[in-house]
């Protein structure tokens, strides 16, 4: 028998794809839900977007992404088509300050989900593409259930939206 890591596997290195899996920063429904687990019953957190702390913890990732050369390696970025989720992935993996007159579409816009952040861009990142498979459950709590495919399209306009059904369930 073979021990683990004995230096063979399955299928060889350069045919196999590594995934990363990243979970939300901190949203606003974290936070409510927190003080009082009622909280998530409540329509006012419908969709919920990242609070400053969450914007805070994608910056401290990005800042690890970029530094330990991990940005380089993505090839693509899959995310949940929900604000909080998108706004964490394209914090993370999005491209720099976007420019207006830039050639290509910003990933995210100024301010997308009362964030109160600049544009993020399109340029020298991986393609994102919003799976609506990747959504945690279709749970009760408003906070589960997303915004339209067509305001997203506005807050997110690089962002492939074409595996994202378009009933806001």
């Amino acid at each position: 028998e073979m021990e683990a890591g004995a230096g063979t596997a399955l299928y060889p290195a350069h045919r196999c794809k590594t995934i990363y899996l990243v979970r939300h920063a901190q949203g606003i429904h974290n936070v409510e839900g927190e003080k009082d687990f009622a909280a998530y019953k409540s329509h006012a957190l419908l969709d919920a977007q990242l609070t400053p702390l969450g914007w805070s913890q994608v910056d401290t990732l990005r800042e690890h992404v970029t530094k330990s050369g991990l940005a380089k390696k993505i090839e693509l970025v899959i995310v949940s088509p929900l604000l909080r989720t998108m706004q964490t992935a394209v914090g993370v993996f999005g491209g720099g300050n976007y420019t207006d007159g830039a050639s290509a579409s910003p990933l995210m816009v100024e301010g997308a989900g009362n964030s109160g952040r600049q544009p993020i861009s399109s340029l020298n990142c991986p393609p994102f593409l919003a799976v609506e498979a990747c959504r945690e459950h279709l749970g009760v709590h408003p906070c589960d259930k997303r915004s339209s495919i067509t305001k997203y399209r506005t807050l997110f306009p690089a962002i492939d939206f074409s595996l994202a059904s378009t009933c806001c369930c």
